[in-house]
């Protein structure tokens, strides 16, 4: 009897182990899907918006408009977090979308600064950079909750440590500043990734509606690592113009 019912258990997990991995695959490739969207929707608009370089200009000189902008951001990300069980899949990927739409007003500044080939470079090194450290969260065996804890506490004083240097303007302190937030958003960029692999596994329901807003909310989240993490990089390699 124990040799029946333990090979009956055995194959009910060969069987329930494949059929996991293909949902948790699934919504890997939903998250990394619109990520990638929102990525290249702001790409795309901050390239077309850096070509009028008088639009730009205006832009950059209107401080009510950047700020304005910076704001409705987020205030988009925190009533994007706190509605998404109340709002619906099309609502939540339509906020999105929207969120990356406005990044690229304040990315299509960049090109003021940077030469284009220096933004490339860094947006490669970007690319596999990020890519190295969500791989890495997406195979580790560790629990990283320990570390999201740590990198969670770091960025909130990186956030503070920034607006600090916004008034103080130390150049010693901008750089460690840059330093340790390319740490900070390279640990995160792990954690989250294997926050959301967890959250893959565990939730009911991952291909239904549920599932297609904890997609949504996924994307944005390696999406603002990714797009701080270019930032952070861009301080170093960025040639001015």
């Amino acid at each position: 009897m124990t040799g029946y019912h333990t090979t009956i258990d055995h194959a009910g997990m060969q069987d329930e182990y494949p059929a996991a991995i293909r949902i948790q695959n699934t919504f890997f490739n939903r998250v990394y899907g619109w990520m990638c969207a929102g990525l290249a929707l702001t790409g795309v608009l901050a390239w077309l918006l850096a070509a009028d370089k008088r639009l730009i200009q205006v832009i950059a000189a209107n401080q009510r408009l950047f700020f304005g902008i910076c704001i409705a951001e987020l205030l988009l990300v925190i009533g994007l977090t706190a509605a998404i069980n109340r709002i619906s899949a099309a609502a939540a990927t339509v906020g999105f979308l929207v969120y990356a739409a406005l990044n690229s007003v304040l990315f299509s500044m960049i090109f003021l600064i940077y030469t284009g080939e220096s933004i490339a470079a860094t947006f490669f090194a970007t690319s596999l950079t990020f890519g190295a450290a969500s791989l890495y969260g997406y195979l580790t065996k560790r629990k990283l909750s320990t570390f999201g804890r740590f990198f969670t506490m770091a960025l909130f004083g990186f956030l503070i440590g920034t607006l600090i240097n916004l008034f103080w303007a130390n150049s010693t302190f901008y750089w460690i500043l840059t330093y340790c937030g390319i740490f900070i958003f390279v640990g995160l960029t792990a954690y989250d990734t294997r926050k959301i692999r967890e959250m893959a596994l565990a939730a009911p329901g991952i291909d239904g509606e549920t599932g297609r807003k904890m997609a949504i909310m996924g994307a944005l989240t390696l999406y603002l690592d990714f797009i701080n993490l270019f930032l952070l990089l861009l301080r170093l390699f960025g040639r001015r113009r």
